[in-house]
């Protein structure tokens, strides 16, 4: 959008803020001139609403497959989240951050689902869906998944397309399991095996920092 310093964002239409980012529009304008329309002593919600990760990568990401790579790590990590709350969700949020060398940029868009799930290869496709519909080959450096809308998982509406779907929920509560007791790498997948991958490399991180 040709904004680059918090002085360009101050002087930005407001309209055209709040049709591009909805709320948030409204206060990335307010917050760049100083003003905070929060209500003071306002009780915070406890509740959690959804479950998110946003990355910034170690380096820029041109290739198609090795965004793919990290969507796919980012995903298993949202999805365990969710399950670890005996949680499903039925909106799947999908973003990317374009590098420097693009002059920043890039998209926010989200999807919402008939069926709730917590499968990462269900929140996986989705974001595929959202990725083929809005990137067009721009060098990545950031990447933002969120799932919403959320429902305790306690019963499964059965559907006849996925006979295998209540299988597919149960596997994803094993490996939790397994990578409880043993270590988020004692179970990865091949990917985070590539040079793309980088579940790894966060394996050993502790707050950020090398263990």
């Amino acid at each position: 959008m040709g904004i680059f310093t918090i002085g360009q964002l101050a002087k930005y239409e407001l309209k055209f803020l709040e049709k591009k980012f909805g709320i948030m529009g409204n206060q990335l304008y307010y917050h760049a001139w100083r003003v905070d329309l929060s209500e003071l002593g306002a009780p915070i919600i406890q509740k959690q609403v959804s479950y998110g990760k946003s990355q910034i990568l170690l380096r820029d990401y041109k290739n198609e497959e090795e965004i793919k790579t990290v969507i796919l790590e980012m995903c298993e990590e949202v999805a365990r989240r969710t399950r670890n709350a005996r949680k499903v969700g039925r909106t799947i949020s999908f973003g990317l951050g374009y590098s420097k060398d693009e002059f920043g940029g890039g998209f926010y868009r989200f999807r919402t689902i008939e069926e709730p799930t917590n499968v990462t290869i269900d929140i996986y496709n989705i974001c595929l869906e959202l990725l083929k519909e809005n990137y067009r080959g721009q060098t990545v450096r950031q990447v933002s998944l969120s799932i919403s809308k959320l429902e305790n998982d306690y019963e499964m509406q059965l559907n006849l397309f996925d006979a295998d779907g209540w299988k597919k929920r149960d596997i994803g509560y094993v490996v939790d399991k397994i990578r409880s007791k043993y270590g988020s790498a004692s179970l990865l997948r091949a990917v985070s095996f590539t040079a793309a991958g980088t579940a790894r490399h966060r394996s050993r991180l502790v707050g950020g920092h090398k263990q």
